[in-house]
């Protein structure tokens, strides 16, 4: 089974793609990381809510995302995870001074062992302006490196911009 990373932009269309590689499968776990800090995100989650089909199992976690990946590994479901940028900025939200590398290793030591098909969204937030401001300089920093982390391990890598997917890494099994 594969493994994949698919990388984007706000509103590059991300998701959408994510929940289409997905859907051939049978059995389907979405891993939703997001947590409603404010009203528009209240509203943002609940339209990803009302746009999933019914029948997908959801998981919430919004930290404990290493140790529920390894406990849905060899599963038999396609297990996708929307998404990365809105859990590691949880994690700095919750606990700004923890390890961060230890964290990211051990994020991409479960996506490695990770049995089965597994589907991770993350933003890709390194490509403007060098933003203001300490925290936000180090979120862009740990961001950036958790996707170069992730990227090495997994099968394939897209990068997606106007809807529109681009293949930066494919794997052995990959399909034109």
């Amino acid at each position: 089974m594969k493994k994949t990373l698919i990388l984007g932009g706000a509103r590059s269309g991300k998701s959408s793609l994510a929940e289409q590689l997905a859907t051939p499968s049978e059995q389907i776990c979405y891993i939703a990381t997001a947590t409603a800090f404010d009203v528009e995100m209240s509203q943002r989650i609940k339209l990803h809510q009302q746009q999933r089909p019914k029948h997908w199992q959801l998981v919430e976690c919004p930290l404990i995302l290493s140790e529920t990946l390894t406990q849905l590994s060899a599963s038999g479901q396609t297990v996708l995870v929307d998404c990365l940028t809105l859990w590691l900025n949880n994690q700095l939200y919750h606990s700004p001074d923890q390890d961060f590398a230890l964290l990211r290793q051990q994020l991409a030591d479960a996506v490695a062992q990770f049995e089965g098909q597994l589907i991770l969204v993350s933003n890709e937030v390194g490509m403007g302006l060098v933003p203001l401001g300490e925290l936000n300089r180090i979120f862009v920093d740990q961001q950036g490196w958790l996707n170069q982390q992730l990227a090495r391990v997994c099968d394939e890598v897209i990068f997606v911009a106007a809807g529109l997917p681009l293949y930066l890494k494919r794997g052995t099994d990959a399909a034109d």
